[in-house]
């Protein structure tokens, strides 16, 4: 069995992406292997863990409200390429915890590390605010 992480928010895994462009013309599965962020980790009952990521990628959002720009810094420690990087806040998947689109990263691990605490705060906080009412859930309202 492979190693896989403890899929806590803020970390950063391999994961192939289905994004909702691909849902809508009929794609069940992703394109493309891509970093993305764990936002979020749920234990059901009978002890599967359910997962929500957003995708991080090489294209300029067309909003830059609704995406977080990674800083070379933080590219760098995570071993991503130098070339600039977004997290999408607009854009999510959800999948039980470990599955087979959960791929491992060249050195052969499922993640690269985790996000700096301030960035994944400013993308929860971005996400809190493109998804209207996800703001009263949390707040338990």
């Amino acid at each position: 069995m492979a190693d896989y992480p403890v899929p806590l928010p803020g970390l950063v895994i391999r994961y192939t992406f289905l994004w909702k462009r691909e849902a809508d013309q009929g794609r069940t599965e992703g394109q493309k292997h891509r970093p993305c962020v764990v936002i979020l980790c749920v234990e059901e009952i009978d002890g599967e863990k359910i997962v929500t990521v957003a995708p991080i990628t090489h294209t300029p959002p067309s909003n830059r409200d609704q995406a977080i720009e990674l800083t070379s810094p933080t590219r760098r420690r995570l071993g991503l390429d130098q070339e600039k990087n977004w997290i999408m806040a607009t854009e999510v998947n959800s999948f039980y915890w470990p599955e087979p689109d959960l791929v491992p990263t060249a050195n052969g691990r499922y993640a690269y590390g985790e996000l700096p605490a301030v960035v994944f705060q400013a993308l929860k906080a971005k996400i809190l605010a493109a998804t209207p009412g996800l703001a009263e859930v949390q707040r338990g309202e």
